[in-house]
């Protein structure tokens, strides 16, 4: 089976422009992606899906491989879909170019499910941290059958209770690795707009439970961090100078 990570990269983002390229002890964000990516599946496996020349540039310059996808794609999946049209796989993996402490083990764990429930989207989970906000709306929570099978994500904490002594004793969030077959990805990216809880929401793995498609959930280890916006840089540079 062909396995392709594809990592969606935009250039135009609204609270951190050119944040694919800021520089990480001495490399732009999207080579230590790549690197750890390339861990997983090999360099030749190892795709960009960006909208901007600059982003493509570095990309091939650095040895792996640019695709070009539209400027208006609505989520990364919606990348992920158009750069499915051009390129064919059995496995397309999502990687967040955001991240750039991305466990390959991780990757390899999504993609070991994904062969063995293949009709089935895959996404990662892990516990929330004691030193996390299970309330924050920036950190999407899950809830999931007793199988893994995902049952909701949202921006609230779930699950609800009525009353205190009820919380769960943990919660659970998204780890954004995805794995999708090409179908799921075309389907995705033919829809052509945001689903109304997708919307409100504002997570786009959604739009595949609003029309009845089966997302199973994998743990993966918890502490990934992400760059969002530059006040991030401090701190995930900080944590790289533990593995370099």
């Amino acid at each position: 089976m062909k396995t392709v990570i594809v990592i969606p990269a935009r250039y135009k983002s609204s609270r951190f422009p050119g944040k694919p390229l800021v520089d990480l002890h001495g490399k732009p964000m999207i080579q230590w992606v790549a690197e750890l990516s390339a861990k997983a599946v090999g360099q030749q496996n190892v795709y960009v899906a960006t909208d901007d020349e600059r982003i493509a540039k570095t990309v091939n310059q650095l040895g792996y491989q640019a695709v070009m996808t539209s400027e208006d794609c609505l989520t990364g999946t919606d990348r992920l879909a158009e750069f499915a049209k051009q390129i064919k796989a059995d496995i397309y993996v999502n990687v967040q170019g955001d991240e750039p402490l991305v466990n390959p083990e991780d990757i390899i764990k999504i993609i070991e499910a994904k062969k063995h429930y293949p009709n089935e989207v895959i996404n990662g989970y892990a516990v929330i941290g004691e030193n996390e906000d299970p309330t924050c709306v920036n950190i999407p929570k899950v809830i999931f059958t007793e199988n893994q099978r995902l049952i909701y994500m949202s921006r609230q904490a779930l699950p609800g209770c009525k009353e205190a002594k009820n919380a769960p004793k943990n919660y659970y969030k998204q780890v954004c690795i995805y794995a999708f077959n090409r179908q799921e990805l075309l389907a995705f990216g033919n829809y052509a707009k945001k689903s109304m809880l997708e919307s409100s929401e504002d997570i786009e793995i959604i739009r595949f439970l609003e029309w009845g498609q089966p997302v199973r959930m994998v743990e993966t280890r918890p502490g990934s961090l992400a760059v969002d916006v530059p006040e991030d840089v401090v701190k995930i540079e900080q944590a790289l100078k533990k593995i370099i």
